[in-house]
């Protein structure tokens, strides 16, 4: 077989890793609404199962425990990430949650601009305009209390997610591996003290619940990610990943009947086409750039 068919089936099989990713990270807003128990109580159940399962993972690998810089800022972020999103998800909807979280590119790029000096081009002022437009419609229809402060975790969810990426950037395979099982460790720590002094109700139907979150929606989706991102682009991965807020929302109004409000719908239809539409045309520039680079080599 040929090296390029070769390459092209790979990339063909990270594609349907990112897929099926996307569509586990989906049930989430459904199975969190199932649980009915505290929001900590839930990140913490489910971050504890998750960890278990990344570490069994590393170790059937064969792979070390890199415990290194960037896989402790890894674990920091991604379990102020976790533990957020599920705060949210108890406080508004499934569809604010996932929606208001898509918009960590935008916050990447703005991270990199007061952080890393980028510049900021037009189309990037536009995206960043249009963005934070469709943001605000999110508030009115969320005139509650619990509303408004959901919607406000989601967006510091989605800003945690994108710190993630900009403070540690490409990072070998063992340590981010490393990380992501230390950040659903330190998820499951956070919300320890809810679990040991509020003492949810324990049902077969909240343990099962907690457990489909733990394996099939965090832990089998993070490990294809993990894996697909070394075929995947960014852009590729991004693409397919728009299923996650497109049907997050879907599932959880097949079995709750929770709709979002109206200025809702049209905000996130505004933050899903425009932050998509940035990263191809991102992506696209890049390539341009790279072009040239290798034409002047």
């Amino acid at each position: 077989m040929r090296k390029g068919q070769t390459e092209s089936g790979a990339k063909k099989v990270a594609i349907v890793q990112v897929l099926i990713a996307a569509l586990l990270f989906s049930t989430g807003g459904l199975l969190i609404k199932m649980v009915p128990w505290p929001a900590l109580a839930i990140s913490a159940s489910r971050g504890f199962v998750a960890s278990a399962m990344m570490f069994c993972f590393i170790k059937a690998r064969g792979w070390r425990f890199r415990l290194e810089k960037p896989a402790f800022i890894t674990a920091l972020f991604m379990g102020t990430t976790l533990t957020l999103f599920v705060a949210a998800n108890k406080m508004t909807t499934a569809a604010n949650a996932i929606v208001l979280q898509y918009i960590s590119p935008v916050f990447i790029l703005l991270l990199s601009v007061l952080f890393l000096h980028q510049k900021l081009k037009k189309a990037d002022v536009l995206v960043v305009a249009v963005t934070f437009c469709g943001i605000a419609l999110f508030f009115f229809d969320q005139l509650s209390v619990d509303g408004t402060v959901g919607n406000l975790l989601a967006i510091l969810s989605g800003l945690a997610l994108a710190a993630l990426y900009v403070a540690v950037g490409e990072i070998e395979e063992e340590v981010r591996y490393t990380g992501l099982m230390l950040g659903h460790l330190l998820t499951g720590l956070i919300g320890l003290p809810v679990l040991l002094f509020q003492r949810p109700e324990i049902t077969p139907a909240a343990v099962g619940c907690i457990l489909a979150l733990g394996i099939a929606q965090v832990g089998i989706p993070y490990i294809l990610l993990s894996m697909a991102m070394r075929r995947c682009s960014a852009l590729t991965c991004n693409l397919v990943g728009i299923i996650e807020p497109l049907l997050n929302p879907v599932w959880v109004f097949l079995a709750t009947k929770e709709m979002p409000g109206a200025f809702a719908l049209v905000g996130g239809l505004l933050v899903i086409i425009s932050v998509t539409a940035w990263c191809v045309w991102n992506d696209r520039q890049e390539e341009k750039e790279r072009q040239k680079e290798n034409a002047a080599a």
